[in-house]
């Protein structure tokens, strides 16, 4: 029987399969880099300095959020089911943590992401390259809702 879906703060002890579950949802999503290119190291070096959040369900790890809170970032949103409401749980949990808008950047071919955020109610702000980067960007932002 299922428990529902909770988004919480990961523990120490799940930042590893966070890890690994970023390095598998990248893998599988972004086909238009080499796979060799996402590495677990990335994603637990930024973690030292953001908030983790994680979505279980029935203590499986389905999603995780990467905010870096001093500038209200959202580094990471990555989840293995889509279409369940995982990625949405998460994100509202962080709209909710915000101290005020809520930016993000997302890779110009991630069309999924674009059109998930466009539906949560982000716009663009701005687009650009990474210096040494093949892959375009767009900046997103959303006001956090009011209290």
């Amino acid at each position: 029987m299922s428990t529902g879906l909770e988004v919480r703060p990961a523990r120490p002890d799940e930042l590893g399969p966070c890890a690994d579950l970023y390095v598998r949802v990248l893998r599988a999503t972004f086909t238009w880099l080499p796979a060799e290119r996402h590495r677990r190291e990335e994603f637990l070096s930024a973690a030292r300095e953001e908030e983790v959040y994680v979505a279980v369900e029935d203590g499986v790890i389905l999603g995780v959020a990467a905010v870096y809170r001093p500038q209200n970032f959202l580094h990471s949103l990555y989840v293995e089911r889509r279409g369940k409401g995982v990625g949405k749980a998460l994100l509202d949990h962080v709209l909710a943590l915000a101290t005020g808008p809520l930016s993000l950047k997302v890779q110009a071919p991630n069309r999924r992401a674009q059109h998930f955020y466009a539906r949560e109610g982000f716009t663009c702000v701005e687009m650009g390259r990474d210096p040494g980067s093949e892959v375009a960007w767009m900046r997103l932002v959303k006001d956090r809702p009011a209290s």
